[in-house]
C-alpha cells in the first residue's frame, strides 16, 4: 500500500468499484491497445504517449511498432491518475512508484510514498490555515461592512 492508495469510501474509489465490477464480468486482458486504456482511464492518449516519454510506463511494440501495453502499464497508468488526482507532480509520482525500467524495491517505495504523503499533509494543514485566516478577514471586513450599512439608514 502507498500514499497513492485511495479511501476505500472515496467517491473515486467507488467509482473505480463500479468500472472494476463492469470489468469483472468480462474475461482478464493480458494486453492493451492505447485507445482501449485510454478509454478505461478516462485519459487522453496523448497523455499515455506523455507518460511513455517521462518514462513512467514502457509498453512494448509490434514488428508494425504499434505499443501493446500490458496489466503492468495499466497499473502503473492508475497509480499515476491517483497520484495526479492527489496533488502530486509527475516527478514525485515517479519517485514513488519507480520509473517504468526498473524494478523498485518495495520497501523502498512505501518509504518514499510515506515521505511524499507527510509532506503533502503539512501542505494542507497550512493552506487550511492561510485560508482561516482568509475566513476570519472577510467575516471582519463583512461585518464593518454591516454596520456601515446600518449607519447609513
Amino acid at each position: 500500500m502507498t500514499a497513492l492508495t485511495p479511501d476505500l469510501t472515496s467517491p473515486e474509489r467507488r467509482e473505480e468499484n463500479k468500472k472494476d465490477m463492469k470489468n469483472a464480468t468480462q474475461p482478464a486482458r493480458v494486453t492493451f491497445s492505447i485507445s482501449e486504456l485510454a478509454d478505461e482511464l478516462d485519459i487522453s492518449t496523448r497523455a499515455i504517449r506523455f507518460y511513455e516519454e517521462k518514462g513512467l510506463i514502457l509498453p512494448e511494440r509490434t514488428q508494425g511498432n504499434h505499443r501493446i501495453y500490458r496489466k503492468r502499464d495499466r497499473a502503473r497508468l492508475k497509480l499515476i491518475m491517483r497520484g495526479k488526482r492527489l496533488g502530486y507532480s509527475l516527478d514525485e509520482i515517479a519517485e514513488m512508484i519507480g520509473m517504468a525500467e526498473t524494478n523498485m524495491d518495495e520497501v523502498e517505495q512505501l518509504k518514499k510514498s510515506l515521505a511524499y504523503g507527510d509532506n503533502k499533509l503539512k501542505e494542507i494543514d497550512r493552506h487550511m490555515e492561510e485560508l482561516q485566516i482568509l475566513k476570519h478577514d472577510l467575516l471582519d471586513v463583512r461585518k464593518k461592512i454591516l454596520n456601515r450599512l446600518a449607519e447609513i439608514k
